[in-house]
């Protein structure tokens, strides 16, 4: 795990290349690593900050309850959702985004309850797949205004035993982590590269 002053500057860094890739637009998506185990302590993006604009002195300290421990900033709304995460998956980072091919597919598969992917050389830039012929699937749940509520939805699939990498809220985009900040961005980068993928593959039909 990366010293929390080291952590601060990648994470700000991350958040910033998120942006950059017009997956975080605005004061849109929220992000966390991990600090701490015990006692468990997130470093996350504070509600309300244009994410193009984030400096390691902006992120907060929040607790295993949501509380901020340090810094000025306030949690956003979604602070339980990446604490459900961590606690049910053992990541060590949570990545939330807002792209514009997440969200017209969560839209698009919401009927069907998820996406599934296979067939493309990408998969192998998700942690443990092996294989082009491998098949993730990619939970869609409503989305809910009340954070217990969607943390509950996504509870069933954190805690399955198939890897998981990702889950999509209706309109509200993606969510997905990794065991550090790293594999949570390259994992980030291949759904996104795969989503854009499927929704321009559906629109060659």
């Amino acid at each position: 795990m990366l010293h929390s002053l080291d952590l601060r500057d990648t994470l700000s860094w991350v958040i910033q290349d998120i942006h950059s890739q017009g997956w975080a637009q605005g004061t849109g998506g929220n992000f966390s690593a991990v600090i701490s185990r015990t006692p468990l302590t997130l470093l996350m993006a504070p509600s309300g900050i244009d994410k193009g604009l984030v400096q390691p002195e902006d992120l907060i300290e929040v607790d295993g309850e949501g509380t901020v421990v340090q810094g000025k900033g306030r949690t956003s709304a979604e602070t339980l959702l990446h604490l459900t995460v961590v606690k049910e998956t053992g990541a060590g980072a949570v990545l939330h985004t807002h792209s514009v091919f997440n969200t017209l597919l969560s839209e698009y598969y919401a009927d069907r309850g998820k996406i599934m992917l296979s067939g493309y050389e990408m998969l192998k830039g998700l942690e443990g797949i092996q294989s082009h012929e491998e098949t993730i699937t990619i939970p869609v749940v409503p989305n809910s205004q009340d954070m217990k509520i969607l943390s509950q939805s996504v509870r069933p699939f954190l805690s399955d035993t198939a890897r998981s990498y990702g889950f999509l809220v209706v309109g509200h985009g993606l969510y997905t982590w990794g065991d550090t900040l790293f594999h949570a961005r390259r994992h980030l980068e291949i759904l996104e590269f795969l989503f854009e993928l499927t929704y321009r593959k559906l629109t060659l039909r």
